[in-house]
């Protein structure tokens, strides 16, 4: 056998600490890569947005818990309500319903139905934007949930049939199976409950007896509404970012 010489020797190990870094550098790649696209428990990887506009906003999927089945009383049965009280308020086949912003202020989500129209009430607490949505689209029947997570400061939705990422104000998936499945908006009036309740006397009101123990008469982001700035940056283009004046309420 021919001994292998020093200099080939030198040659051999440097090639070989070489393809042990080039290994490493790519576990640690690979790693990284499946770290950020996971995130509270979504695959994010097909992501149609950036991926690292994709922020927690604190709780885990789920920690806000969404409503299934809700509970109604009639009008005159709402006495928690003042007449300022915001509402989101819809109606379909004549029959109205009006949604607590002081409710879904702990839930966002509300999945529901009238006469078998099924529908998701959702409410963004962050950026004050109220949506109702056509639970249907192309072969399922979806259930949403909270996911916990933010994109432009605002809520992104998960469906429980196949755990995708919906984006409330896109109105469309943008990570997961269903991603870019566009969601259908179903018309909405957010508004007083004096205003709601004049044109819709016959109106019927979500229930504070949700299943949670929660106090509905606290709104939870009372301290975040007088700060003049976000806690989650949105993304916005220099020329729109003076249409408005900074966080204020609007019902026009």
């Amino acid at each position: 056998m021919t001994p292998i010489k020093n200099k080939n020797l030198k040659k051999l190990n440097g090639g070989f600490r070489n393809l042990l870094k080039l290994a490493a550098a790519t576990l640690i790649f690979s790693v990284t890569a499946l770290v950020q696209a996971d995130i509270n428990g979504f695959t994010i990887e097909n992501a149609i947005i950036p991926q690292d506009e994709i922020l927690s906003g604190g709780p885990s999927k789920d920690g806000i818990p969404a409503l299934f089945d809700p509970k109604f009383i009639s009008a005159k049965d709402a006495h928690y309500l003042d007449s300022s009280d915001r509402v989101i308020g819809i109606k379909f086949d004549g029959i109205a319903k009006a949604y607590p912003i002081n409710i879904l202020n702990w839930h966002e989500v509300v999945n529901d139905e009238i006469n078998n129209t099924f529908f998701a009430v959702t409410f963004c607490p962050l950026c004050g934007t109220g949506m109702v949505f056509s639970s249907e689209v192309p072969g399922h029947q979806l259930t949403f949930g909270v996911s916990g997570l933010l994109y432009n400061s605002d809520v992104l939705l998960y469906d429980k049939n196949t755990n995708s990422l919906w984006s409330q104000i896109l109105s469309k998936s943008v990570a997961g199976l269903m991603v870019n499945t566009n969601l259908e908006l179903l018309p909405s009036v957010h508004t007083s409950w004096n205003d709601w309740l004049t044109n819709n006397p016959e109106t019927l009101v979500l229930s504070r007896d949700t299943g949670y123990s929660r106090n509905y008469g606290r709104d939870p982001y009372s301290a975040i509404a007088p700060q003049r700035d976000s806690i989650f940056q949105p993304q916005v283009t220099p020329r729109k970012q003076n249409r408005f004046i900074r966080k204020r309420l609007s019902l026009d």
